[in-house]
């Protein structure tokens, strides 16, 4: 199966932004779908690394493990 994850939230909801690339790394991507993300609007603040290394939302993993997991499984990142 094949998955686009569309992120559109930025730093100002760092829960809702953090979502879609926890779908993808403990969902999609164990159970070993095809999986890709793309940074749409306010989620393409999630490209600077000072912004990633301060988020975190509630309930979820820091976007910095988050996004190291993506880097792990080489999955695609769209901007």
């Amino acid at each position: 199966m094949k998955t686009l994850y569309i992120a559109t939230a930025g730093a100002a909801d760092a829960t809702r932004a953090s979502i879609p690339f926890h779908l993808a790394v403990n969902g999609s991507v164990e159970v070993g779908h095809e999986t890709a993300v793309a940074l749409l609007g306010d989620a393409a603040e999630l490209l600077s690394q000072e912004t990633v290394d301060s988020l975190e939302g509630v309930g979820i993993a820091p976007i910095r493990e988050l996004l190291a997991k993506l880097l792990e499984h080489d999955v695609p990142v769209f901007v």
